[in-house]
């Protein structure tokens, strides 16, 4: 259903705050740990250390916040990409930029030891870094300079290639192996507060800088003859989003490992709803992109009960056919 009015979008974006704050309190009340809706509101108000209680609030809440903020930050920064590329396929995950994140992780806890959130987040950081400026090096390659379809192509090879590396330096060192195996599924299980908050100031410049970047994202989308011809700095724009793409993917990965699948889907789900302005786009996206984090894992914790698949393999299994979808059409369209 298209909102066509600023008031239908204001409301639908109320509607969006309400659906994701509710998402976030059954995050809180159902799991393995068998709770009910009062024994939550009980924790927070008069917490008697009981273990129910203590799974609310030291397990579940942080939990609950950390879906939302790496969804809707993932989210965010697919609806960049796919704006700078002009590509429906372009993500973080597509594009090699969390496996990249992943691997700089990996290389940082297999070869020197990082176990700081700081230093986890550099790390994350710098391989998001990597990874764009390899992209986008790769795909400007040729005449044609850069193009959707190479973009797609480089994202492709970096992601192969930042995979088999990141499997090879597990494979000598199983040490490492057992301690990254299940953040590199992709997980909010098991992640504490204190990771957020030291990631959320980095994460918060994303979302604010992507705000301030939506109007003129709006002129970038009519291309860059035309956004030139508006007066638009078209360069300074792209490095200004692809800073932001950084910092809410390498923030992301830091906090909850390559989650993939999010930067696809809710973009999509965005413009259906709001249409292509993304002074739209990007608030929506962001609360969508929390919720269908924090769906998936829900329904994560009930697949396999009473273990736990990794709420990345949910996005996996939601995202596919989806993708498929959106490739299909992308090349018929042709």
């Amino acid at each position: 259903m298209l909102l066509k009015t600023n008031g239908q979008k204001a409301a639908g974006l109320i509607i969006a705050v309400i659906l994701l704050l509710l998402l976030m309190c059954a995050s809180i009340v159902y799991g393995y740990t068998d709770t009910t809706w009062k024994m939550a509101w009980d924790a927070f108000q008069s917490n008697n250390g009981s273990n129910e209680h203590l799974v609310i609030t030291t397990v579940r809440l942080p939990r609950a916040l950390i879906a939302a903020a790496v969804g809707g930050s993932l989210a965010i920064a697919g609806v960049l990409l796919q704006t700078l590329t002009k590509n429906p396929l372009a993500s973080p995950e597509i594009f090699g930029i969390n496996s990249g994140a992943g691997f700089a992780v990996v290389i940082g806890v297999t070869l020197f030891s990082i176990g700081n959130l700081q230093a986890f987040a550099w790390a994350a950081f710098l391989g998001a870094t990597i990874a764009v400026v390899g992209i986008y090096s790769i795909g400007s390659i040729g005449r044609e300079g850069l193009t959707p379809l190479k973009l797609t192509l480089a994202g492709a090879a970096l992601t192969a290639m930042f995979s088999s590396f990141t499997q090879g330096f597990l494979v000598l060192n199983e040490a490492a192996l057992e301690q990254v195996l299940f953040w590199l599924a992709g997980s909010v299980q098991g992640r504490k507060l204190e990771i957020l908050t030291a990631l959320f100031p980095y994460l918060l410049v994303g979302w604010l800088g992507s705000l301030l970047l939506a109007s003129k994202l709006n002129i970038l989308a009519m291309g860059d003859d035309v956004a030139k011809g508006l007066g638009l700095n078209t360069f300074l724009i792209k490095i200004a989003a692809a800073v932001m793409v950084i910092l809410l993917s390498g923030g992301s990965v830091a906090i909850a490992g390559p989650i993939a699948f999010v930067g696809i889907v809710t973009p999509h789900l965005t413009r259906a709803i709001v249409g292509i302005d993304h002074r739209w786009i990007i608030p929506f996206s962001a609360l969508l992109g929390g919720m269908l984090l924090l769906m998936a894992d829900i329904l994560a914790r009930y697949v396999i009960m009473p273990e736990e698949v990794p709420v990345g393999v949910m996005t996996a299994i939601i995202g596919t056919p989806f993708f498929i979808y959106i490739a299909r059409r992308g090349f018929h369209s042709k």
